[in-house]
C-alpha cells in the first residue's frame, strides 16, 4: 500500500477483537503510513500486518517496559509517526498505554486516536442490559476476598457494571457477583465478532452452572445489571419521615429535606407538613 508519511507524534489505534473484517479502513491506511509500531506481542500484530500486507518495524510494549522502553519510544515520536496497538481492542483499554500517552502529552507531542473495536462497548450492545450509564471495571482481582471487596465497593454504583474475566476464573466471578449483588441480572458474553459468539444473560447461579459444565475459551466479558430503583416510600412511611424532621425544622424545611432524601414533591410535603404540625 503506497500512502504518504503522516507527521510525527502518536498513533493510537484500535485492532479486531476477533473477526480482522473489523479494521477499520482510517486504521489501515495509519498502519501503512506509521514509521514504528509499538505492540504487546510482535507476533499477534504481525499476524495483523501480514493480513493487510502491511511490513513495518515492530517494537514490543506492554505492561512490562520500562521507562527506558517508553524514553525511547517518545523520542522517536518527535521524528516519525509512531503507531500504538494493543493485540486486540482498543489500547489503554485493560491494555498498556496509560503512561506513554500520558507523558506525550505532558511534552507536546501530538496524540490522535482512531475509533475502532471494544470487547467492552460489544458486550454493551449485545447484553440487552441498561447502557445509559455503565461503569468499566477491567478485571476483578484474583483473590477471593479482593474480589468480593471490589463487588461491595462498586454495589451501589447505579449503571451496568463491565468486567473482563478469562475463561478459568469466569465460574469464582460469577460465584462472587452472586454472593454480593444477589438477584441482578448478569451477562456472559464471550468469543466474541468470532465463529462462537455467544451472549448468555440469567442469574450468576444459572450462568455458573453452565460454565461450570462446560468450562469456557476465550476472552471473556462480564456484565452486571445496576441496582434496582428504590421503593418510595408509602404514606405511613412518608408521615414517619416528616414527623421525625419536624421535630427539628420548620415545616418548610422538613418538606425540602424529605423531598431531597427521597425524590418526592416538596410542595406536596410541605402541604402534608403543615397538616402534622396543626
Amino acid at each position: 500500500m503506497n500512502t504518504p508519511p503522516l507527521e510525527p507524534g502518536l498513533y493510537i489505534v484500535a485492532t479486531p477483537i476477533g473477526n480482522l473484517g473489523d479494521i477499520t479502513r482510517r486504521a489501515e491506511t495509519v498502519l501503512a503510513s506509521c514509521g514504528l509500531v509499538a505492540c504487546e506481542d510482535t507476533r499477534v500484530t504481525g499476524k495483523l500486518l501480514n493480513h493487510l500486507g502491511i511490513r513495518k518495524p515492530m517494537r514490543r510494549y506492554d505492561d512490562h517496559a520500562d521507562s527506558a522502553a517508553r524514553e525511547r519510544l517518545l523520542a522517536e515520536m518527535v521524528q516519525k509517526a509512531v503507531v500504538l496497538v494493543s493485540d486486540a481492542g482498543t489500547p489503554l483499554i485493560s491494555d498498556p498505554g496509560y503512561r506513554l500517552v500520558r507523558e506525550a502529552r505532558a511534552r507536546g507531542i501530538a496524540v490522535t486516536s482512531l475509533p475502532g473495536p471494544s470487547a467492552a462497548t460489544v458486550a454493551l450492545t449485545l447484553a440487552g442490559l441498561p447502557t445509559d450509564r455503565f461503569l468499566f471495571a477491567g478485571f476483578l482481582p484474583n483473590k477471593h476476598k479482593a474480589r468480593v471487596d471490589v463487588l461491595r465497593e462498586l454495589s451501589a454504583v447505579p449503571a451496568t457494571l463491565v468486567f473482563y474475566e478469562t475463561g478459568p476464573r469466569l465460574v469464582a466471578a460469577l460465584e462472587a457477583v452472586g454472593e454480593v449483588l444477589p438477584g441482578r441480572e448478569v451477562a456472559v458474553a464471550r468469543e466474541l465478532t468470532k465463529l462462537h459468539e455467544e451472549c448468555r444473560t440469567g442469574s450468576a447461579a444459572e450462568i455458573a452452572a453452565h460454565y461450570t459444565a462446560h468450562p469456557p475459551k476465550g476472552e471473556i466479558v462480564l456484565l452486571v445489571a445496576p441496582p434496582a430503583a428504590p421503593e418510595a416510600p408509602g404514606e405511613a412511611d412518608i408521615d414517619a419521615l416528616l414527623r421525625a424532621a419536624l421535630a427539628e425544622l420548620p415545616p418548610s424545611k422538613a418538606a425540602a429535606r424529605v423531598a431531597k432524601a427521597h425524590g418526592l414533591d416538596r410542595k406536596a410535603l410541605y402541604a402534608r407538613a403543615m397538616d402534622l404540625k396543626a
